[in-house]
């Protein structure tokens, strides 16, 4: 999946997961304040495209914690900047 097809939904998941580390889905929930079912959704979509993994909740085995696949991230970063310059370049020219 390319990562302008992202939702905004996915984007807020990923964005507080990067921030604060492994969550279940419904404290993801809470704390971006959006639905259970979009949150579950938003992560279906985020594992499929590699920027989130998913590990054992060792305290609650029904509810698993996820984090944040920060070397996919970094790897997207890398590719985002390196178009951003090529763009630069493009409209410089003309």
């Amino acid at each position: 999946m390319k990562p302008a097809k992202i939702p905004k939904s996915a984007v807020l998941v990923l964005d507080k997961l990067a921030k604060e580390g492994p969550l279940t889905p419904g404290e993801l929930s809470i704390r971006v304040k959006i639905p259970i079912r979009t949150v579950s959704f938003a992560l279906k979509l985020l594992r499929k495209s590699g920027l989130c993994k998913r590990r054992h909740n060792l305290h609650d085995m029904r509810q698993p914690l996820y984090y944040a696949n920060r070397p996919r991230i970094d790897e997207l970063e890398i590719d985002l900047n390196r178009w951003r310059a090529e763009q630069r370049r493009f409209f410089r020219i003309v």
